[in-house]
């Protein structure tokens, strides 16, 4: 992906290196986050899958992070070009849907991005690296831990610059869901339907990935992309599809226990978001079959 190197974003908030002090669990909205802990750790394992994924945790969702240093200095973060791509895309991912917003009429309230290490307090609770990203609707924060993707690139099999892209999208796109009250229509719906719980679920993460795609579809006007980037995207998408996941897992495919969508699901809603660069492409409320 083409991007240049600017000033850190407002809004990013870097807490690397730091301790955390407010143990708990993590309830946000689970993009790529939820796929590993609630699908395959909850769902299968019922534990947290630090060690399994290389995150570095050792323990349960209540254990304090381990690193207890101070936060990085820019200048001498090893991480700082990956920091200023993060910064990049939360400016520009931001900056596309406060036009959208403003084209349908709407005021849009930019999200801040947490990067931590291992750890970190959140508006939904303790949030641990082992959850992956995800976005809390309390706070409006989207939370990163940046060894996330070297576990997409080695265990995931999801390299590329525009795979990370495409997570942060997904996060912002629940962002955008949030903002737009569809967070809480779902949660009204479960609350009358508890057996429609896993299908909303689906819908609402099927949804994130169109919005990520409408994203991608701005920079491929805007002559962002590189070639192979949007097989870089597919592929982030095909592999943390549910399907994908279980049987990565060892498991036997459950549609039933699905909660983000199938990796054709995934690709083909964010195709759609992608080819359409329209919210009202994005349906995925009104879809029969998704």
């Amino acid at each position: 992906m083409r991007w240049t190197r600017g000033k850190r974003s407002d809004y990013i908030e870097d807490r690397l290196g730091q301790p955390s002090r407010m143990p708990g669990g993590a309830r946000g909205v689970g993009g790529v986050a939820g796929l590993i802990i609630v699908i395959v750790g909850a769902v299968f394992f019922h534990q947290d899958l630090s060690g399994l994924l290389g995150l570095g945790g050792s323990g349960g969702a209540n254990s304090q992070p381990q690193s207890q240093g101070q936060a990085i200095d820019p200048a001498n973060d090893p991480q700082a070009e990956q920091v200023d791509f993060m910064s990049f895309l939360i400016d520009d991912q931001q900056k596309v849907w406060a036009d959208i917003f403003r084209a349908e009429g709407k005021r849009y309230r930019p999200a801040k991005l947490v990067l931590y290490t291992r750890g970190t307090d959140t508006g939904c609770g303790y949030g641990k690296s082992a959850i992956g990203p995800f976005y809390c609707p309390p706070d409006q924060k989207v939370y990163l831990d940046l060894d996330f993707f070297q576990v997409m690139r080695q265990r995931l099999g999801a390299p590329g610059d525009f795979a990370q892209a495409y997570v942060l999208a997904h996060e912002i796109g629940h962002h955008v869901q949030n903002l737009l009250g569809t967070n809480k229509s779902v949660d009204a719906q479960t609350a009358r339907a508890p057996s429609r719980k896993n299908e909303l679920s689906v819908r609402l993460e099927l949804q994130a990935d169109c919005y990520a795609g409408i994203w991608a579809h701005s920079t491929r006007e805007r002559k962002l992309l590189e070639k192979g980037d949007v097989d870089e995207s597919l592929k982030a998408a095909w592999q943390i599809g549910d399907d994908t996941l279980q049987k990565s897992a060892g498991r036997k495919v459950s549609p039933d226990s699905f909660t983000h969508g199938s990796s054709e699901q995934r690709t083909r809603w964010f195709r759609r978001g992608l080819d359409s660069g329209r919210l009202d492409a994005c349906d995925t409320f009104s879809a029969n079959p998704l």
